[in-house]
């Protein structure tokens, strides 16, 4: 059966018109009087943006194709615990995540646009303490591999290198001058590039976005190995426990 042709026709003029807007009336008054504004020039066209990229992954990373309304991050902040009581972000937003790992336990996909950028990322941001110990536990024994993958250059020139913080020391648990000791101080493990806003209005960005995309899939892939046996694992003591 042939898969169907999305294409993308970029966000209108009037996406990044409001974003501008947003960031200078960041308030609910102003926000009311423009949602008809926000639903048809920012998030819709995210949404057919999310649509025509996740058909592009069929390709490279079936497993990471999320339902669009479920991959667009909410414009509403949550400000409970926030210093900043804005209560709209500026940017529109969504992510791509491995299936059957969760939006919150996987390494997967971003992208999103505000006034100053179109990004696109992947990888792992800010992972909980047990996640990064697994991730670590996991660099430590296929650093090499992690290494071809980091050194590609067709890779670098389309994803760059990692970014994201390390820490200064090495964790516990590893000593110093192991080879893959700047590896291992990571506190994140991300792909980003960004390219300037106007370009999310060009029609046929799915295919630039696609193409970034697939030159970091290596990247998540290999993040995911273990968070998928430790899935596994967890799934098989729960069929085990049942049995009895």
């Amino acid at each position: 059966m042939p898969r169907p042709s999305t294409r993308f026709a970029g966000f209108p003029p009037g996406a990044l018109r409001f974003l501008s807007q947003l960031e200078k009336n960041n308030n609910r008054e102003w926000f009311e009087k423009n949602k008809d504004v926000y639903e048809t020039d920012v998030k819709g066209p995210m949404l057919d943006l999310v649509a025509a990229v996740g058909a592009g992954m069929l390709d490279y990373a079936p497993d990471y194709v999320p339902e669009p309304k479920k991959a667009i991050y909410r414009i509403y902040r949550d400000v409970r615990f926030s210093k900043d009581k804005r209560p709209y972000k500026t940017n529109v937003a969504a992510s791509f995540w491995r299936q059957n790992l969760g939006k919150n336990g996987s390494a997967g996909f971003y992208t999103h646009l505000d006034n100053e950028e179109f990004l696109m990322a992947a990888g792992v941001y800010m992972p909980e303490p047990e996640h990064l110990r697994i991730l670590r536990g996991h660099v430590d024994k296929h650093h090499e591999r992690l290494r071809q993958i980091l050194e590609d250059k067709k890779r670098i020139r389309l994803a760059g290198g990692l970014q994201g913080e390390s820490q200064t020391r090495l964790p516990k648990g590893f000593l110093p001058g192991h080879p893959a000791e700047d590896l291992l101080k990571r506190k994140m493990f991300m792909y980003w590039v960004t390219l300037p806003p106007r370009y999310a209005e060009k029609a046929g960005i799915e295919k630039e976005v696609g193409k970034r995309f697939a030159a970091m899939a290596p990247l998540v892939e290999f993040l995911n190995e273990p968070l998928l046996a430790k899935a596994k694992t967890k799934f098989l003591e729960a069929a085990a426990s049942r049995s009895y």
